[in-house]
């Protein structure tokens, strides 16, 4: 049997839908680096960038790109960001999981707090491809997201794997 909260979503408007299921994703990808090291945090498994940690920190990118920059016009420097996503997945030696969760956390409530209030309809024009409406915005997220859940489950299932051989 289905909780309340769900049952509420299953019925509820866009708006209600598209924020439980980003809220959702970003749980599940902040999820796959529970009780790991930080060598397996931080361990390259495949050969490009792609590590777990990298995975969050690339998360902070999308998060910062979709729900400010597009938003407000602000430059990705002024963001704390760079300039590619290629290099959102560049972790530097200070970075640790507890680091890099709590700015996750701390991004992702700035992105909650950016669309609370806004329609879907609404129209944000500060991304370098043009106006976009919060909708595109929110199901690009949405993607974003899922796809890196989906690399993160992998990983993570690779690392839980090296630990029994």
């Amino acid at each position: 049997m289905s909780n309340p909260d769900q049952l509420h979503v299953y019925a509820a408007d866009f708006e209600t839908q598209i924020l439980a299921f980003i809220d959702q994703h970003r749980a599940m990808l902040l999820a796959a680096l529970e009780g790991l090291t930080e060598e397996e945090a931080h361990r390259r498994l495949v050969p490009s960038k792609t590590t777990l940690l990298g995975l969050l920190k690339h998360a902070i990118f999308v998060e910062r790109v979709w729900f400010q920059e597009a938003r407000t016009g602000m430059s990705r420097a002024d963001l704390g960001i760079g300039e590619s996503p290629d290099e959102s997945f560049d972790l530097e030696d200070s970075d640790t999981i507890e680091s890099v969760a709590r700015e996750y956390l701390e991004t992702c409530q700035a992105s909650r707090e950016a669309v609370a209030g806004v329609s879907a309809s609404t129209v944000w024009c500060g991304n370098r491809r043009g106006p976009l409406t919060v909708r595109w915005i929110q199901l690009h997220v949405l993607r974003e997201l899922a796809q890196h859940c989906g690399h993160a489950e992998i990983l993570r299932e690779q690392i839980l794997a090296a630990r029994e051989s």
